[in-house]
């Protein structure tokens, strides 16, 4: 099948790596795709949908899968649909769960899912009224708009809050995304990250994922686009399970086709558990970044059929079977991340060592400069270990750290420190 990747991170290149192990024969192409994915396929550059539209037409694309939000939001699928192929992510419409906070929250509201109590406004001296209103310590409050994973600040007090809204709606804080902000009560429990195949009207929910958001050990420092993850979470059992199915996802569904936007793509559900009560913080569009490195190799049935079928909405034709096994992800980031951009770095990889292990490395921030595989800053690969349990993944993930060199490596020690 002639396949056609959507994005350039390390997410993209798992989805492509998945499905290049199950059958040689895809022919694989990412559009922009990075330093390492032309080892699995080919890349291209064409930043106009329509024209991309028409190039997948003219190379007989079989399947598009999107991979970040910002296409989707855009309509890229929209675009593809009216060339009449077939493409995995939701209309413009549906990815208004995140394109807009104030949209979800309304969403949520309106079918009876559970979220956190919120005030939506553009309003300072509403926000001031609903930030007085409550009793409780610290408060959140989000811009509406994309903002790259960093629109969400946790206020410790009622002063700060206010002068986060004043920023936002401002425009000193992320600029239109922030003209309307949502403030919200905060949810003590734990945090996870589960991700459901849509179609529609029917749905595959894949293991529930923790990710670690902050730069540093013991979970400090400022927020990240995530240090790494591992899946299954042995905080999640079969109540919570059920619960997420019949209270979150099937309202959702329903919902959104009762808003003539039905919903096919992954639902990234973001949840936050209090009580054993499952209680969605936030929906995304598309994978996370790095639990989709994770997910990708704990499917032991086609991936290319789990998002071919979820485009065709035929997911009753197929069985998503998951291994018995656990994955541990490790991000190794540049020297300065997430502060500034650092120089680019040759990576080294111990290939023999490598071999021996029981694992990949997904590569996401990377160039090439000739034949050499170059760190471009950010967060540059992950190190993904496979295992029985939670602590042999973990081990085999550090293991394959190990094996990865350049100059100003950084990365956590202390992944899935949660499970174990």
């Amino acid at each position: 099948m002639n396949i056609l990747i959507l994005g350039s991170g390390g997410r993209e290149y798992s989805i492509g790596l998945a499905i290049s192990k199950e059958d040689e024969k895809h022919n694989i192409t990412f559009c922009p795709g990075n330093g390492a994915t032309n080892l699995i396929g080919n890349n291209i550059n064409i930043t106009d949908y329509n024209k991309l539209a028409i190039w997948a037409k003219d190379n007989k694309i079989d399947l598009t899968i999107v991979g970040p939000e910002a296409p989707l939001v855009d309509g890229v699928v929209d675009i593809f649909k009216e060339y009449d192929l077939t493409i995995f992510g939701p209309s413009a419409a549906a990815a208004q769960l995140e394109g807009s906070k104030v949209y979800m929250k309304n969403i949520l509201k309106k079918y009876n899912i559970p979220t956190a109590a919120f005030i939506e406004t553009s309003s300072q001296l509403q926000a001031d009224d609903f930030i007085d209103a409550q009793n409780t310590l610290p408060i959140v409050v989000k811009a509406d708009g994309l903002c790259a994973g960093k629109g969400v600040i946790i206020a410790t007090s009622k002063d700060q809050a206010k002068q986060t809204v004043d920023e936002m709606l401002s425009g000193k804080a992320f600029g239109d995304a922030g003209k309307k902000v949502i403030v919200e009560e905060f949810l003590d429990g734990y945090e996870l990250s589960m991700f459901a195949i849509c179609d529609g009207r029917d749905f595959v929910l894949l293991p529930a994922a923790q990710d670690h958001k902050r730069v540093g050990d013991g979970d400090t420092g400022p927020n990240t686009g995530g240090m790494g993850a591992y899946a299954p979470t042995p905080l999640v059992n079969d109540e919570i399970y059920t619960k997420v199915k019949e209270k979150i996802i099937k309202p959702t569904l329903k919902g959104m086709q009762e808003e003539n936007a039905p919903y096919e793509g992954v639902l990234f559900i973001g949840l936050m558990i209090v009580d054993n009560e499952p209680i969605v913080l936030e929906y995304n569009v598309r994978f996370g970044d790095p639990e989709c490195e994770e997910l990708m190799p704990l499917i032991d049935s086609s991936v290319y059929d789990m998002f071919y079928y979820g485009a065709k909405g035929e997911l009753d034709k197929i069985d998503v079977k998951i291994k018995d096994k656990v994955a541990v992800g490790v991000v190794c980031a540049s020297k300065n991340y997430p502060y500034s951009s650092s120089a680019p770095a040759e990576i080294k990889i111990d290939k023999e060592k490598l071999s021996k292990l029981n694992g990949h490395i997904s590569y996401a921030g990377v160039s090439r400069n000739k034949d050499k595989l170059m760190a471009t800053g950010g967060r540059v690969l992950v190190c993904v270990g496979m295992g029985d349990d939670v602590r042999s993944a973990r081990d085999e993930a550090y293991k394959i750290v190990e094996c990865v060199s350049f100059e100003g490596k950084k990365y956590r020690k202390d992944i899935a420190y949660q499970a174990i």
